[in-house]
């Protein structure tokens, strides 16, 4: 009887099998798409305003920040 139960207990699968980790690494990616999405333009804002502060306090001949 003890037998039994050892086999029959010991075929059960435990853990994450690769699909799971699969759609573990899928909802992650896409968070991080929907976060960059989400931020890039105030980051590009950010980034384009202190670049202009830098422009306005500098010889124009010494930042070109057009070229992003």
């Amino acid at each position: 009887m003890l037998a039994l139960l050892r086999r029959a207990t010991a075929s059960r699968d435990d853990g994450a099998s690769a699909v799971e980790y699969g759609l573990l690494v899928a909802a992650i990616a896409a968070l991080i798409v929907i976060i960059v999405f989400a931020l890039g333009g105030v980051i590009r804002n950010l980034f384009d305003s202190t670049c202009d502060t830098i422009a306005s306090q500098t010889a124009p001949s010494q930042t070109d920040c057009s070229a992003t």
